[in-house]
């Protein structure tokens, strides 16, 4: 057939962290640590909520920015917790799941050749959403500041095209939260300039030292920024499909155009078991983050006793260690694992080319998971140093 497609389209590639969860139907003995989704059940009053909704016939569309009572809710929540306030009429869309808020948003803000600064290594969709809108991304490389981005180097690479930068903290791949200090010099930065600011802050009730600290807090940048959010990560919601974005006026009323273009609205069941969540169970998060840390320290412990360099995490449910040592691509490195040492990670390359050198290991997983998943791949680690040590004695 001669028809054509969307060019931009075309040129889309499935993202590494799917590629190699999808192989796991061919090695189904494999210990997958791919997936960053919380393996814990939806809480029990949240699906009520949405049964008591269906049960209620409460199943059609609702406004195009959500429910007036979760958007009241969204704003409550924030408020309670962080102290800052947005307006549940004018400044609050629910979406479905944060991704549609990514997409609606870029969709909104960007057009031809306008330039986004992505913080990497980094969740890959970004790309592939400002690629679609035929906008370029721009990196702020990570890998020499323990991956907390530099103000002094996000200021080098604003120009006149830049439209937007885009952070994402507690950090998708590598788990690290920005300091409050570093997080005053970029807004000091950011205040300056006549730039979007998109925070996606999904991760932040998975903070485990100290206390979240939200872009949003800034006065001085509200004016420029869009807060990202939603359940799935904090409450185990990932296929309940709610997300959120929070916005200046003048600008989120046409986010709400594209988003109701897109999707009409958010399921309605799903906006109610949101409301029971955010109003009812703000204490689950808490809940899940001890066990979620225990994971952490267990998994940092075996990576440091295998000698391998890593960064200890302190948020969402992610470690990146370095595998340069061993002088495989990162693809080379996870595709071995997977094949030869029965482990399921994602390549650092899956995160933008400041990725090569590492992979991502999530632990979102039962430690008894871990703990095989952590086994193997120390006897895994183990084969690659003697053959490479077997080596180098030989070539002598």
């Amino acid at each position: 057939m001669s028809l054509s497609i969307n060019e931009r389209s075309r040129n889309l590639i499935v993202p590494g962290i799917r590629q190699f969860a999808n192989q796991l139907v061919d090695y189904p003995d494999a210990v997958n640590l791919t997936i960053g989704q919380p393996d814990f059940p939806t809480p029990d009053a949240v699906k009520k909520a949405a049964i008591a909704a269906i049960e209620n016939n409460l199943t059609g569309y609702s406004h195009n920015a959500g429910i007036v009572d979760l958007r009241i809710a969204i704003n409550s929540f924030f408020n309670d917790t962080y102290g800052f306030s947005y307006n549940p009429d004018t400044e609050i869309i629910v979406t479905n799941g944060a991704s549609e808020a990514i997409d609606t948003l870029f969709r909104t803000i960007l057009e031809e050749d306008d330039e986004v600064i992505l913080p990497a290594p980094l969740y890959s969709s970004y790309e592939a959403i400002i690629n679609l809108c035929g906008a370029k991304v721009v990196y702020l490389d990570t890998t020499d500041t323990e991956f907390q981005p530099s103000a002094e180097r996000l200021s080098s690479l604003i120009t006149d095209k830049t439209k937007a930068v885009l952070f994402n903290f507690p950090s998708n791949p590598t788990g690290v939260i920005i300091s409050p200090t570093q997080m005053d010099a970029l807004v000091d930065v950011l205040a300056e300039k006549e730039v979007y600011i998109i925070s996606d802050e999904i991760y932040s009730e998975n903070t485990f030292e100290g206390n979240h600290k939200s872009f949003a807090s800034y006065e001085k940048i509200r004016d420029q920024l869009f807060l990202l959010h939603g359940l799935s990560k904090s409450h185990s919601m990932t296929g309940w499909r709610i997300g959120y974005v929070l916005g200046p006026q003048e600008i989120m009323q046409h986010v709400l155009k594209v988003h109701l273009y897109n999707s009409i609205c958010a399921s309605l069941p799903s906006q109610y078991a949101a409301i029971e969540a955010l109003s009812n169970n703000r204490h689950v998060p808490a809940e899940m983050n001890k066990e979620y840390i225990a994971r952490r320290d267990y998994v940092y412990n075996r990576l440091i006793e295998m000698g391998l360099e890593v960064v200890k995490p302190n948020g969402a449910f992610y470690i990146f260690p370095s595998i340069k040592e061993f002088g495989f691509s990162s693809f080379d490195f996870a595709t071995k694992l997977l094949k030869e040492g029965g482990v399921a990670c994602v390549p650092g390359s899956a995160f933008s080319k400041y990725g090569e050198g590492f992979m991502r290991i999530s632990y979102a997983y039962a430690m008894p998971v871990l703990i095989k998943g952590m086994d193997r791949l120390e006897s895994y680690i183990e084969s690659i140093r003697s053959q490479q040590s077997t080596t180098a004695n030989t070539s002598k």
